[in-house]
């Protein structure tokens, strides 16, 4: 998921593939593999899918085992298949599904047959359709808006009852994810970090050294909301069979990378890895440039199946599968030109500058001056999302310690 070199998208070289299993992305959607292997902990399965093209799949945590994979976050990683059909990728999971001692967020749960459920079809499905992420909490592309109103009427013919419905805003989500999970890459990384600091990317530290800015109380309340989602997120399982929202599309240019956008806007794939997906992203169409557009239904934990079934019964009923991109072998490349992207800390007040150079020292770092700008560019956005995490709460509320159910 390096902005340089690139991963170039196949339907356009000059866009990018959405990261980070952005190699995984561009392989399946160019016809180089029939699936490959993808890992989410913020929509870095369907991030990609969704720029490319192809179906990308965030089971349920604990299904898929991440033994093997390199860990960024204990409590949001996930690892998943990529395909370009639902068909296939019931196949892969099929494979991969099941429990395995060697990950210990692995659930023992009975695996269905994934590929035999794709006939039952979508008649008499309950649809909710979160509609305000797109239009509200994270304004798309009016081509993707066009195409998620297409969809919506695609569903209500093949027999699917759909309605509009609400949660939380993304935002929420967002703070809760970045929060836990960056605190755990933080550690996850932290004597490399101490030792060599300059071996990471510019993009890399863009968003884990501000973590250092984390507090315990941060990390515990973040937890804290992390449960009562997960148990908002059941209460809306139990009215819908499938939440239908928007994914990503069409791709930005490759030069037009901003690291700071992770900070400062909300992202439609993380409420699912905070309430437990799984999430399923297929192309919905593609835009006036070419370019494909993506969606995503989301389904109760365990319940893949159903989330196959209604994207099998989707894809089926398009033609999106019968448009491949042209590709020509030994064809030159179109130049890219990178921005510097450098660090700017100027907007960054006295007082928050002084705070974040201290906590960066108190956690061991040792940073040159570019890294500690890269550090107080992000700072007043970390610190802002500490602060909205920080409310009131009874101290015996309990925090999601381990991502279980009930009824598992």
């Amino acid at each position: 998921d390096l902005p340089w070199p690139p991963a170039r998208n196949p339907w356009h070289l000059e866009h990018v593939t959405g990261g980070s299993s952005s190699g995984s992305g561009a392989a399946v959607a160019a016809g180089l593999a029939p699936f490959a292997l993808g890992t989410d902990t913020g929509g870095s399965i369907r991030g990609p899918a969704s720029f490319c093209g192809i179906v990308g799949l965030m089971p349920t945590y604990g299904l898929v085992s991440r033994a093997g994979v390199i860990p960024n976050s204990f409590t949001f990683d996930h690892c998943g298949p990529m395909t370009w059909t639902v068909e296939d990728c019931a196949i892969v999971l099929q494979a991969l599904a099941g429990y395995d001692p060697a990950d210990a967020g692995s659930i023992e749960t009975p695996i269905p047959d994934y590929r035999a459920a794709l006939s039952s079809g979508v008649k008499g499905l309950k649809i909710g359709v979160l509609r305000h992420y797109w239009e509200e909490d994270l304004p798309v592309h009016e081509d993707l808006a066009r195409a998620m109103d297409e969809a919506i009427v695609v569903f209500r013919g093949l027999g699917a009852k759909v309605e509009d419905c609400r949660t939380r805003p993304m935002m929420d989500s967002l703070d809760v994810k970045i929060i836990i999970a960056e605190s755990e890459i933080f550690s996850i990384h932290y004597r490399d970090l101490v030792a060599r600091p300059g071996d990471f990317g510019r993009d890399f530290l863009g968003r884990i050294l501000p973590a250092c800015l984390f507090q315990a109380a941060d990390y515990v309340a973040a937890s804290r909301e992390h449960r009562r989602m997960i148990l908002e997120g059941r209460r809306l399982y139990e009215k819908y069979d499938v939440l239908l929202t928007a994914g990503f599309g069409p791709a930005p240019r490759i030069d037009a990378h901003r690291t700071l956008n992770f900070w400062q806007k909300s992202n439609v794939f993380t409420p699912s890895n905070v309430t437990a997906g799984p999430a399923l992203e297929l192309c919905n169409g593609f835009s006036k440039s070419g370019l494909p557009l993506g969606m995503q239904l989301i389904g109760r934990p365990f319940d893949e199946a159903t989330v196959l079934r209604a994207g099998h019964a989707y894809e089926r009923a398009t033609d999106w599968r019968a448009k491949r991109p042209q590709l020509a072998p030994g064809a030159p490349q179109p130049a890219v030109n990178p921005k510097t992207n450098e660090p700017d800390a100027s907007s960054t007040d006295a007082a928050t500058q002084d705070f974040a150079l201290a906590m960066a020292k108190r956690a061991g770092l040792k940073l040159n001056e570019r890294q500690q700008a890269i550090l107080l560019e992000s700072a007043p956005h970390a610190l802002e999302m500490a602060n909205r995490i920080r409310r009131e709460r009874d101290r015996f509320e309990e925090p999601a310690l381990v991502f279980r159910f009930p009824n598992q």
